[in-house]
């Protein structure tokens, strides 16, 4: 093992700090050096004597690569995500640039679970994510839309609840609209759909809709969607937001 240094991939969850594993805390505390996207950063707490190498949200491998050249260093360097750092986040990043550099594949490299923004969401839900659901990033900056496409209808044949990551962006204002627009070509316009907003934090909205009548436009990038199987159903509750329910027990229906 090489002692030069260390790399901690920690996810900060989608939200407030209790959200925030002990595990994920501790290595904050314990790093020397933080490496993220600038907005994740500042939800960190200032430690004296830690620096921060903060960055544009593009260079997810440049950011990995200088996180194994801090540890070879002898930094301990927690590499900061939002939400879980496996899930579209730095775990793949980290992976991918040691792989990348066969000298980099002794060091210390942790990977840290988080709460995920789709967990988040759920919670908000009631059980949305009850049986067999998929995720998908509508983001097409590393992959064609072609493939984005393929992946909705496949997961629309199986009949997975579906959470997209990603949905919208100021460079990618009609994606949204278009996965919507296919997705009621292969789906019941009574699915249940949500747009989750900001969960936990100060700006949080949720609308609970249905694929027929949902409004794509109210969608960015803090938002996460999650359309339901053809076995989820929606659950009124007086006073509050409809629950999602995605029951445990399938009966095999057509999407």
């Amino acid at each position: 093992m090489n002692e030069t240094g260390e790399i901690l991939v920690v996810g900060l969850g989608p939200g407030p700090d209790r959200w925030r594993t002990p595990e994920v805390e501790a290595a904050l505390e314990r790093a020397t050096d933080l490496v993220g996207y600038e907005p994740y950063l500042a939800r960190c707490p200032e430690r004296p004597g830690q620096a921060r190498h903060g960055s544009d949200n593009r260079v997810e491998l440049e950011r990995a690569r200088l996180a194994i050249d801090l540890a070879r260093a002898g930094r301990i360097v927690a590499v900061v995500s939002g939400g879980d750092p496996g899930v579209f986040a730095m775990a793949a990043a980290v992976v991918e640039a040691v792989e990348a550099d066969e000298a980099a594949r002794d060091l210390s490299v942790t990977i840290m679970p988080g709460v995920s923004a789709m967990q988040a969401a759920a919670a908000r839900l009631g059980a949305p994510l009850g049986h067999d659901f998929c995720a998908i990033s509508l983001s097409d900056n590393l992959k064609p839309w072609a493939l984005v496409e393929k992946r909705l209808r496949a997961a629309a044949d199986g009949d997975f609840v579906i959470a997209l990551y990603n949905p919208a962006s100021k460079a990618r204002p009609t994606r949204i609209f278009e996965a919507f627009d296919l997705l009621r070509s292969l789906k019941a316009g009574s699915t249940p759909v949500a747009f989750a907003r900001a969960v936990g934090r100060p700006d949080e909205r949720i609308v609970v809709t249905t694929l027929a009548e949902a409004d794509p436009s109210i969608v960015d990038m803090a938002t996460m969607v999650i359309i339901g199987s053809s076995e989820s159903r929606l659950i009124d509750r007086p006073g509050g937001l409809p629950w999602i329910l995605s029951p445990r027990q399938a009966r095999g229906g057509a999407a």
